[in-house]
């Protein structure tokens, strides 16, 4: 089971068989628009992850922008950037409601990563009513695709300034295709169709029990 069509693609040419479709999700619950404010000029353009040089990170903070950028995670190369990027706002490592905040509160989703086959922050960024700007890579463009919720570019700062035009209400109605529900059936399904093809397969058996709650 492969997360995007562009790791399926080269498992199959790897020699891999029957190779099928398993997307990721999103927890819309923790995930979505609230009431949030930074308080920075906007529009806040924010970047959610490692701070880490893979992540590419520069490419991004070297773009003139209107607004403010926010990094939100940490990692090795925070310090660094810290001191070479001052305009820049680094709020460090955030979890729970404090990391849904930081979503809520921006105004555009950053994704500056040339090497991530998926990116589960970019259904956490359109979940939360944000649309993305990245580079055309795997990655982006296996998770948006043609979809009418993010600008993928060769130019970052193109990408940028068009994904502040783009509509909220589709970003939101995206991610809510990408639920963990639906991944969790496309599990179930992908088990079930090998069992349909090959009955004598070795695939796991199993049954889906759902959960007894006592008053």
């Amino acid at each position: 089971m492969a997360a995007t069509p562009a790791l399926a693609g080269e498992l199959r040419a790897r020699g891999f068989r029957n190779v099928v479709l398993w997307p990721r999700g999103v927890d819309a619950s923790q995930f979505h628009p609230r009431a949030a404010d930074l308080g920075l000029p906007r529009p806040v353009f924010l970047c959610v992850g490692r701070v880490a040089v893979e992540k590419n990170l520069e490419a991004f903070l070297d773009l003139d922008l209107p607004g403010t950028k926010v990094i939100v995670g940490d990692g090795p190369a925070r310090a660094a950037l810290t001191r070479k990027y001052p305009q820049a706002v680094f709020l460090g490592a955030r979890q729970g409601k404090e990391l849904a905040d930081a979503y809520a509160a921006a105004d555009v989703f950053v994704f500056p990563s040339k090497t991530d086959t998926f990116g589960l922050v970019l259904l956490e960024a359109l979940a939360s009513g944000l649309p993305v700007a990245a580079f055309p890579v795997t990655g982006p463009r296996d998770v948006i695709g043609n979809e009418p919720v993010g600008a993928l570019n060769d130019d970052l700062r193109m990408a940028c300034l068009t994904a502040v035009t783009i509509s909220p209400q589709a970003c939101l109605a995206f991610a809510a295709r990408h639920t963990w529900e639906a991944s969790a059936r496309a599990f179930v399904e992908n088990i079930t169709n090998v069992r349909a093809d090959d009955p004598k397969c070795d695939a796991l058996q199993f049954e889906v029990k759902r959960p007894r709650f006592v008053a």
